[in-house]
């Protein structure tokens, strides 16, 4: 094989390598067997047009009507003259599907769904890179600048990657462009070595010939393969907690409470509850008469790894005009219609919309996306709630308990992704759930024996003093001191039921605010809150309240008689008292307890 084919060969797999980082962003990795061929072809014309030969703007012209035509023949042959050659309806139908392909980029959340836009971006993109990394390292002999197509290559690929392996994708790039230095460093001494060649010397004696700065090339390929793979494990780095990092778009914003991660949206929870400046961050215009049950979540946190909470990477699509019933809510539970116009303060700039839940229904200007599973908004591009009004119409969903107690077992699916509990998480959190529920009868019965357990019974204060705890020993230390805040509640309690096979998740938001003069509820920094929500088959995700002192009981956990956790059937929903109580604390919530 020639030194000028060996290269040819070595730009093909370099630019293969490097879109190996691309394989994290969608959910299928077909595309990459459909490019291999196809960069194959493309490579292949450029050798025999080199070959012929022609000049060098031809070889690249020969190239690029080559990828025109393979394009077309995968993507846009029922559009084309005899399925191959493009004509005018050809181009407006890439049009088209490139447009498509945006709206998916821009709609869905990684790892995105491999519809024929987003494949096309991708198959496409990788040959343009690939013409030009061809263009540069063989048809113009200069291989160091082809690392440029390949740098932003990679570089589109670990920005919107957000995987723990991204490592692994670099030093596949890495290779592929030090394979392609040195396959252009051969062929250069090879060409020396015809030009001033002497007679043969006897193996391991070339010391001023060929042989040993090819190995010199390799040492130094070698180094930097190592000094990539060492150097990032010996930086410092932040381990995980209870609380740890989410990733992106999960913050307060840049307002009160800024941040930009799970752990950031609850640090700054604890921070709203102890500031001095309870400042007003959302006022709200509803047509319930009872605002006992009006929280407005923000975010679930549904991915438990025994220290971490925090939200699952999901899906995201266009808001539809109608959101679709809740997952689990069978027709027979009552409910009610709650439609709110909710105003956000402009010092308050966060990117997940806080609504009443469940939502049937938003209006609201500017660019956000609907996360399905969560039935939550989430800000695009950079918007934010700053200054925004906007209309939310809920459901108010009034479960008996008869219809908790009885609910059936939920999809297999969804029990093992809302049950997994990891080995991480201390023995003596199952131990103490099954304690606690001891002699409970229904998955509903215990739920409300833990919710007792924390609330009332189980001797626990209410402290936003306490740190919000770090490492798998967190929620054992809480159970110890028997000190916290919000998240402990919610985030043990949740814990609990896990154990207990519910299926359990933790919701970020606010509780309900307090009612004004001018007939409008003021939603502040104190209201900042977190509780446990609990799947039940036939009613949905259900809201419990753990903590001491904020939010309101549900109704359907009200005991009937003092020693039983069942609750009165005919007690109906919501009927706590909306107006606060004289001698209650700003940062408190009127309480029924038993």
């Amino acid at each position: 094989m020639s030194g000028r084919a060996r290269l040819a060969l070595s730009a093909a797999a370099a630019t293969l390598l490097t879109s190996c980082a691309l394989l994290p962003l969608v959910d299928q990795p077909t595309w990459l067997l459909e490019l291999v061929p196809l960069l194959a072809v493309q490579t292949g014309v450029g050798a025999a047009a080199r070959r012929v030969p022609l000049g060098r703007p031809l070889t690249v012209v020969a190239q690029a009507l080559a990828t025109v035509l393979l394009l077309t023949l995968v993507f846009a042959r029922q559009h084309a003259f005899a399925g191959l050659v493009p004509g005018p309806d050809t181009f407006r139908y890439f049009a088209g599907l490139f447009r498509q392909g945006s709206d998916d980029v821009s709609r869905y959340a990684i790892p995105a769904p491999l519809h024929d836009g987003i494949r096309l971006m991708l198959i496409g993109g990788v040959l343009l890179i690939g013409l030009l990394v061809d263009t540069l390292a063989v048809t113009f002999r200069s291989a160091a600048p082809a690392g440029l197509p390949l740098l932003a290559l990679y570089s589109v690929a670990a920005g919107l990657s957000e995987g723990g392996a991204d490592w692994l994708w670099f030093l596949a790039a890495a290779a592929g462009y030090l394979m392609l230095l040195l396959a252009e460093g051969r062929d250069r001494l090879a060409q020396w070595g015809r030009v001033f060649g002497g007679p043969p010397r006897a193996p391991g004696v070339f010391e001023g010939g060929a042989l040993a700065p090819a190995r010199t090339g390799r040492r130094i390929g070698a180094v930097a393969l190592g000094v990539a793979l060492t150097v990032p494990l010996a930086l410092p780095a932040m381990h995980g907690g209870l609380l740890e990092r989410a990733g992106p778009g999960v913050g307060l914003g840049d307002g009160p409470g800024a941040g930009g991660s799970a752990v950031s949206l609850l640090v700054s929870l604890r921070d709203n509850l102890n500031t001095d400046d309870d400042r007003r961050l959302l006022s709200l215009r509803t047509d319930t008469d009872d605002i006992s049950d009006l929280y407005l979540r923000i975010v679930s946190l549904d991915d438990f790894d025994g220290t971490t909470w925090k939200p699952a990477q999901r899906h995201v699509v266009g808001v539809p005009g109608t959101l679709p019933t809740p997952v689990g809510l069978g027709g027979d539970v009552r409910r009610g219609t709650v439609r709110t116009t909710v105003t956000a303060a402009d010092t308050y700039a966060q990117d997940w919309l806080p609504m009443p839940y469940p939502p049937s229904g938003v209006k609201i200007a500017g660019r956000w996306r609907y996360e399905p599973v969560g039935m939550a908004l989430v800000g695009d591009h950079g918007q934010t709630t700053r200054g925004q009004t906007y209309q939310v119409t809920s459901l108010a969903v009034r479960p008996t308990a008869r219809q908790l107690a009885s609910a059936p077992q939920p999809p297999a699916a969804l029990r093992r992704e809302y049950t997994s509990v990891p080995s991480a998480l201390p023995k003596v959190v199952a131990r103490t759930a099954r304690k606690i529920t001891a002699g409970a009868g229904s998955h509903y019965e215990e739920a409300v024996k833990l919710q007792d357990y924390f609330a009332v019974t189980g001797g626990f204060q209410y402290d936003t003093q306490v740190a919000v705890g770090r490492g798998a020993g967190a929620i054992a230390n809480f159970l110890k001191k028997k000190q916290g805040f919000c998240i402990h509640f919610s985030f043990t309690m949740a814990a609990m039921a896990r154990t207990l096979g519910i299926p359990a998740r933790v919701a970020v938001g606010f509780a309900p605010g307090t009612p004004q003069a001018d007939g409008t509820v003021a939603v502040n920094q104190k209201d900042a809150h977190a509780w446990p929500e609990l799947y039940f088959e036939g009613v949905g995700w259900t809201r419990f309240e753990p903590t001491p002192t904020r939010g309101t009981t549900p109704s359907y956990t009200q005991p009937d008689t003092p020693g039983t956790s069942l609750p009165q059937e005919s007690l109906p929903s919501g009927k706590a008292s909306s107006a606060p109580s004289a001698a209650a604390s700003p940062s408190a919530r009127t309480r029924t307890v038993p």
